[in-house]
């Protein structure tokens, strides 16, 4: 029975790996290499293509394996890569953070328009709003020396006034709020400055028709008629107006000098209105 062509391959290839062998062996000793040059010459012919075919198939394999071999290592050096990316983007962020803040409380100090009166920086811990109505609630309270009535400033002007006081915290009405008045002088009027919501312009009231007024005026906190602030902090800025035919008095549409939309920090001013 003929042996199966699978075997025949699998003799020849002994064959040949053992006569290279010996030819290998042979070049070594140095008295047979002229012997062996014509050997290895024809040794060479046959297994060059061998070789060569050997190379190609074990290449693809060997760098897989040392792919394999190092993919954990490269995983691993990934992940720690990625850990200090987030690490350096955290601290970017807490700094950037760090500057804000610093930013808010610097521009608290030192408020011309407070003169000499004294005041308590406090953060804002709560922002309640609705539709009519605007609160914060800061940390700082009667502890601190904060009582009801006292007016709240930011850097640009008022922001309102503490309507509770509690032992460590106190909730500030901003003029922005519906149910907020304020008294107030400029160049030319004498009135006062309504909150509408946290979604509308104030408005100024009182004002006489044919005030002569103009765009980017100024109003101020007056101590007139009993107010309850100290004069000359600004309040709002004149943002338009009219009058309409027969009114009693003119329509004045105005915007708070405050920024209303940046309230991290707040100073609270420690005064009372004379008894």
């Amino acid at each position: 029975m003929p042996k199966p062509r699978r075997s025949r391959r699998t003799l020849t290839l002994v064959v040949l790996v053992v006569v290279s062998l010996s030819v290998i062996s042979l070049d070594l000793n140095g008295r047979t290499h002229q012997l062996t040059s014509g050997v290895k010459s024809v040794a060479n012919s046959i297994f060059s293509p061998l070789r060569s075919g050997v190379v190609d198939i074990l290449s693809p394999i060997g760098n897989f394996l040392a792919g394999a071999v190092h993919y954990g290592s490269l995983q691993a050096e990934n992940e720690k890569l990625r850990a200090t990316v987030g690490q350096l983007r955290t601290e970017q962020a807490e700094k950037g953070y760090e500057k804000t803040q610093l930013r808010a409380l610097t521009s608290l100090e030192n408020l011309p328009f407070l003169g000499s009166l004294p005041a308590v920086t406090a953060q804002t811990q709560e922002v309640s709003t609705s539709n009519f109505t605007m609160t914060i609630t800061i940390g700082k309270g009667r502890a601190d020396g904060v009582d009801v009535g006292m007016p709240v400033v930011g850097a640009g002007g008022l922001v309102g006034q503490v309507i509770q006081s509690f032992h460590h915290t106190a909730v500030v009405q901003l003029i922005t709020d519906g149910e907020s008045k304020v008294a107030v002088f400029g160049n030319n009027i004498t009135g006062t400055v309504d909150g509408q919501g946290p979604a509308h312009d104030m408005s100024a009231d009182l004002v006489p028709p044919q005030t002569p007024l103009h765009n980017g005026e100024i109003m101020f906190s007056s101590s007139l008629n009993g107010a309850s602030l100290p004069p000359g902090i600004p309040v709002a800025r004149v943002n338009s107006f009219r009058t309409s035919a027969g009114a009693s008095q003119a329509t004045i549409s105005v915007t708070p000098e405050a920024d209303m939309s940046h309230l991290e920090y707040v100073n609270v001013v420690l005064w009372e209105p004379p008894a």
